[in-house]
């Protein structure tokens, strides 16, 4: 057993939390020069913290040592989502998994499948990111954009303040803070919709899931907003739009075409996007009792943070890690997907992970079997920002051609669009 490398600081003043969200990946970055290794620890939130860019270490934390390793019940997501999935422990957390993955299944995710269908062909940021939110409104809650536009535009508006407020409140003191208190509200405006919902729809998801065996009376209804808000049109929108970014311009022509023509190819298209761009920057446990990561010892009560981003880029696994290799997950890394912590991992894992999987495969089939694309002007920024979710910091402009049937490109049908935040 090894001690941890780095300094958990002292209290405010060895404080790093300011110097991570400025930029997560360059923090990561000199930490891993500076120490030697994949596992280290600093300072953040005023705890000291574990951080991991190691794929073995991430493994042990979420799968074989997940009991060891639990969500945190005092974090921000407990106060903006209250008790859910995702920040329960125990077997409260179990009969939620079970209870609600009976959901996520089978005809809901067909069914999904509609809203894909009749979106735009603009696999940019902000249009994907409608397409995303027209999908969980109508599938979650029955609320489609065309049947009751005023409602809907409401509660787009209302997702999007609840996910600011979230994300103006990690390095703040949330009664300071203006965005969090907005959150706040935007929660109880979402939550008296919701009730409403749950108490006249009897149609759908929202009709199935209040018959549940949920632990809490509120339980629907939190976790209807959970599925709603603003997280799962952000993740898909960061998704596509690097998926979109990894495969535009001539010079990836074939790599189009052969993925236009082979699931399989596609799948590792769509797993190497997720490896070099994961939407989320990772997550946080906290230790319940004094264990070991990698072989370092953890005391109790230190958090523990993956880092998404170093995690797959570790080159004990990935060889050349950096690189854009589709053909990796077909030799060296073939059936390794699950070392991937995009969507976490082990008895947590994200349980929307299936429904954003079959959106992501049916929305860029669409566009490979339909389109040509291309950076417009060839030569952007493309340098990414991380917080709060992964995507171009200045927003990209990619123009698209139609495709005619033989799969040649029609000079007479672009369509130009811009990745907005």
């Amino acid at each position: 057993m090894s001690k941890l490398p780095g300094s958990a600081g002292v209290t405010l003043l060895g404080d790093k939390s300011l110097d991570f969200y400025r930029d997560p990946v360059s923090f990561y970055l000199l930490k891993l020069d500076k120490h030697g290794g994949r596992v280290f620890q600093s300072r953040l939130l005023n705890r000291p913290t574990v951080f991991i860019c190691s794929v073995q270490a991430t493994r042990e934390m979420l799968c074989e040592k997940s009991h060891m390793f639990v969500k945190d019940p005092t974090d921000l997501m407990t106060s903006v989502y209250g008790e859910t999935i995702v920040t329960t422990n125990g077997e409260e957390a179990c009969l939620l998994r079970l209870s609600l993955s009976s959901l996520l299944t089978g005809r809901w995710l067909d069914s999904s499948r509609d809203y894909i269908s009749s979106g735009d062909p603009q696999c940019v940021y902000s249009g994907i990111k409608r397409l995303g939110t027209e999908m969980v409104l109508g599938l979650f809650l029955n609320v489609r954009a065309e049947e009751q536009p005023e409602l809907f535009q409401e509660i787009t508006q209302l997702c999007t303040q609840h996910w600011h407020g979230l994300i103006s409140a990690p390095v703040k003191v949330p009664l300071w803070s203006s965005g969090f208190s907005t959150a706040l509200d935007a929660r109880d405006r979402l939550m008296a919709i919701i009730k409403d919902k749950l108490e006249n729809d009897q149609q759908g998801f929202v009709g199935c899931v209040r018959s549940l065996p949920l632990p809490h009376s509120s339980s629907a209804s939190q976790h209807l907003l959970l599925f709603i808000s603003a997280l799962i049109p952000k993740a898909l929108a960061s998704l596509l739009t690097s998926f979109t970014l990894a495969l535009a311009g001539n010079n990836q022509k074939e790599t189009r075409q052969r993925a236009r023509t082979n699931c399989g190819y596609l799948q590792a298209i769509l797993l190497e996007v997720q490896r070099l761009w994961p939407p989320f920057i990772g997550g946080r446990r906290i230790a319940v009792q004094d264990s070991t990561l990698a072989g370092f010892h953890v005391p109790k009560g230190h958090t523990a943070v993956y880092i998404s981003h170093g995690v797959h880029r570790d080159p004990e696994v990935f060889q050349q890690p950096d690189n854009f290799l589709p053909e990796r997950w077909s030799g060296g890394n073939a059936g390794q997907e699950h070392l991937l912590c995009s969507f976490g991992g082990g008895p947590r894992n994200c349980i929307g992970s299936k429904l954003t999987h079959i959106v992501l495969k049916e929305v860029c089939l669409y566009l490979l079997e339909n389109y040509h694309w291309c950076l417009d002007p060839p030569s952007q920024d493309l340098q990414y920002k991380w917080l709060p979710v992964s995507r171009p910091n200045n927003p990209p402009t990619v123009t698209f051609t139609k495709l005619d049937q033989s799969g040649s490109d029609r000079k007479d049908n672009n369509i130009g669009t811009k990745a907005e935040k």
